[in-house]
């Protein structure tokens, strides 16, 4: 196949050969130009948010290369694996694309701006980490710019209600296991036994314990989903991991379209995947892209023109105005957009600001308190709320870039204290 001259935007192609999972298949790789080398880093770009341990998405902190499925703009339903490698101090992103030697002009810019939109390579997002820059010495000396996000802006509406009212490996365990129910929609397969393998408190083991001593007929009826069962806390029901690399050997599919879940039954996606409430939340937001009650497109067009902040008050209660979207993931959600001057505020800005400001604030006065310890980083205020936020949990955990996806069930709140007690204890 011969090899196309591109400029920032295309990428010269080049056919090989390459096992994946067992299985030989053939591979093309895409070049992708950088503006300026020294400005991007792959593994700071990647490793910047929660957002990149979340399924399909999977880190190799020993390749330092990133992996998940893409889709296709010839065949929406059609996904073939991608990873993404930068080799130190280059000016390009190597990009291969597994399960095929060819792919038209119009898959290869498919996958490149899910590539960029992933990564925020745009004049636009260059621009952005420039003038943060100048305003945050700290982060400038340590690249931090960058905040990872999903391909497409439905994915990340999908997973920013996931990271609600939850423990952050529930959170994963939700998304896994959408995956996880994608792969049997594409292949024409729903078992009605799916049970995902989500993480477990030691509190939650105590209380199946006792659950078990009630009543068998009442597990049979939740093992087979006959009806759906809402609990009033998210965290009764997760289950154990009993693999250390999970995501690392199962295959799982690509994350859903909004048209597969709008195809679904909330009450047995709810029960299936162990989302709770939030299954009709998400069923509700897929049907509305597919209506076109909700434009996605439309969406991401206002923030990628040059006046995008004066679509910020309609983008907003556009969001506001879908069932489910709280004040909270709608910040989170247009910070995904690129409006970084809104901090998404819950309990964990709260801890934050009394941990590191020594700041006592409750969730009706931290509007102001945010103010007067971020106000001075406009309009990038989340910028550096989360290079503090992030720094904080690598202290405590451990780089995010060196762990591996069974690494990510630790970062917990409760494991939090755990750590910085032993760490105290230690000094």
């Amino acid at each position: 196949m011969a090899t196309t001259e591109t400029t920032t935007t295309q990428t010269p192609i080049s056919p090989t050969k390459q096992t994946h999972h067992h299985s030989l298949s053939h591979s093309i790789s895409l070049r992708l130009p950088l503006r300026e080398a020294s400005a991007f880093d792959l593994e700071k770009a990647v490793c910047s948010h929660g957002l990149f341990m979340m399924a399909p998405n999977r880190w190799d902190p020993v390749s330092r290369t990133f992996h998940r499925p893409l889709r296709l703009s010839s065949s929406p339903s059609t996904s073939l694996p991608v990873s993404i490698s930068q080799s130190p101090s280059s000016d390009v992103l190597e990009i291969c694309v597994s399960g095929t030697d060819c792919l038209c002009t119009q898959d290869q810019e498919a996958i490149l701006g899910q590539v960029r939109r992933m990564l925020r390579i745009s004049e636009g997002d260059d621009r952005a980490v420039w003038e943060f820059h100048k305003l945050h010495d700290m982060a400038k000396k340590k690249g931090f710019g960058r905040i990872f996000r999903s391909p497409s802006l439905f994915e990340d509406m999908v997973k920013c209600i996931l990271l609600c009212n939850c423990t952050f490996s529930r959170t994963l365990a939700m998304a896994e296991a959408l995956c996880a129910l994608q792969l049997e929609l594409k292949a024409g397969i729903l078992s009605e036994d799916f049970t995902p393998k989500t993480p477990q408190t030691k509190e939650l083991k105590r209380k199946r314990a006792k659950q078990k001593r009630k009543s068998k007929a009442v597990t049979k009826l939740e093992t087979k989903f006959e009806k759906s069962i809402e609990e009033p806390t998210d965290d009764l029901r997760e289950v154990t991991n009993d693999s250390n690399d999970h995501i690392d050997k199962v295959e799982i599919g690509d994350f859903p379209t909004a048209d597969e879940l709008a195809a679904l039954d909330a009450e047995y996606l709810g029960a299936r995947c162990k989302m709770g409430y939030r299954a009709q939340r998400i069923v509700s937001l897929a049907q509305s892209v597919v209506r076109g009650d909700v434009q996605v497109k439309k969406m991401e067009e206002f923030c990628n023109d040059s006046n995008m902040f004066s679509f910020y008050d309609t983008l907003y209660s556009q969001l506001l105005g879908i069932p489910g979207f709280g004040p909270f993931t709608c910040a989170n959600v247009l910070m995904c957009l690129g409006y970084f001057h809104k901090i998404p505020a819950d309990t964990e800005t709260i801890r934050h600001l009394k941990s590191v400001h020594k700041i006592n604030c409750t969730i009706t006065t931290i509007e102001k308190k945010i103010v007067a310890v971020y106000g001075k980083y406009a309009p990038f205020q989340f910028l550096a709320y989360w290079f503090e936020l992030w720094e904080y949990y690598e202290e405590t955990f451990g780089k995010t870039s060196d762990m591996t996806p069974s690494d990510y069930m630790r970062i917990t709140a409760t494991n939090m204290k755990t750590t910085k007690k032993k760490k105290k204890t230690n000094q």
